[in-house]
Order: C-alpha cells, then structure tokens, then sequence
C-alpha cells in the first residue's frame, strides 16, 4: 500500500471523536432517515427524573435533545478529554471515565450504552458486570449487528475501523447478532427485552434490575 495512504489512514484515526459536528455527521451518514429514532427508542425507556448514566457519551445527543425535557439526573462518561470539555462548557455534567479501568461506575436509577460495547471485545462481560453493579432498576444497551467495519471490501473495513478508533487503538471485532445474544444470555439474568431498531442496523437490550441473577 503506497506510503501517502497509511498516512491518510493515520490521520484519520478517530477523527470522528475530534468533534461534536463531525460525530453527528458521520453518525447521520451510518443512520439516515433512522438516526433520530435510534436516539428516541432508549430515550423513550427512561422514565421522567430518573437518574441517567450514559456511557461512552460522546457528545450526549441522547441527553440534549432526547432526555433534558424529561429532568432527569444526567452523568456522561468519556474518555475523550474534548467532548468532555464541550458537554462541561454547555453545562452537561460529564466526566472523562477509562471503562477499560475496574472502577465502579457511579450509580444510577438507568445505566446506558449506545454503540460502544465493541470497544471492549473480545471480553466485554466486565464492563457489563460494573453496569449491572451501578444500576439501581435498568440497564439498557443498543449495539449494531450490522457493521461497514466487518466489510470484506478493500479499504472499506479497515478505514472504518480507523475511523471509530476512539483513542485507544483500532478495534477489529465487531458483533453479530447471534453472538451479541448469546453474550447477553450469559450474563445469568432472565433473558433481557429486546429489540431491532435504526432499520434493523442495532439491536436493543433491556435488562430490569430485578431480573439480575434471577
């Protein structure tokens, strides 16, 4: 591969989570007509003033436009320095948070995570583990089970990946759907809601706090 384009590759590593307009832009590209409703299907899970821990956050699109009118307690966690920064300057509280570290979460009526259970592949039960430990009544995860970053065409899987790296190095694994259920099966709770959603590109997991361990 020519020099200029593994250059061009490094470059764009995680360029998404440099900004809050160009993470929209690219999610609006994955998403189209369905990325307003991937947001409304968790937001719609959450009662009114309960408190919220949002995972992986970003740049909390599910809090400023989906959750604010419903006052609930909102806490996002991130591990990138600048969206953190952002959410603080527009008065969300956020925290920049290590999820690959065992620290226990801060505790929350409803724990969630969109789009970012991947990261922690190929062992994501522990992160799974401090979510269920943090909930006080629900957590719910919404994961793709179609990806661009599994493709078999050349470039287009691997820029992908580089794409989504949000700091921490590039990510080869992503879920299937079959396998994404068989990790929620595991976790030893009744078997959890669940659902498609954003045209059927995510799946939706919704696991009661009183189902844990039963």
């Amino acid at each position: 591969m020519p020099e200029s384009l593994w250059k061009g590759w490094a470059l764009a590593a995680g360029l998404i989570y440099r900004s809050s307009a160009l993470y929209e832009l690219a999610m609006l590209g994955l998403y189209g007509r369905h990325y307003p409703s991937r947001y409304r299907a968790v937001a719609g899970l959450i009662p009114p003033r309960s408190s919220v821990l949002d995972l992986c956050c970003g740049p909390a699109v599910l809090y400023r436009r989906y959750l604010r009118q419903k006052s609930v307690e909102y806490t996002g966690l991130d591990i990138s320095e600048k969206f953190v920064r952002d959410l603080t300057r527009r008065g969300v509280h956020a925290e920049v948070w290590d999820l690959r570290q065992s620290d226990p979460l801060p505790p929350a009526d409803c724990v969630v995570m969109q789009a970012s259970l991947y990261h922690f592949l190929p062992d994501p039960l522990p992160v799974l583990g401090r979510m269920l430990a943090a909930a006080r009544k629900q957590v719910i995860v919404a994961e793709p089970v179609r990806n661009l970053s599994s493709s078999k065409l050349p470039l287009l899987g691997p820029l992908a990946r580089r794409l989504t790296d949000p700091g921490v190095g590039s990510q080869p694994y992503r879920f299937t759907e079959g396998g994404l259920n068989d990790l929620m099966l595991s976790l030893g709770t009744r078997p959890p809601r669940t659902r498609l959603i954003s045209g059927g590109r995510e799946k939706l997991y919704v696991i009661e706090k009183s189902q844990a361990g039963a």
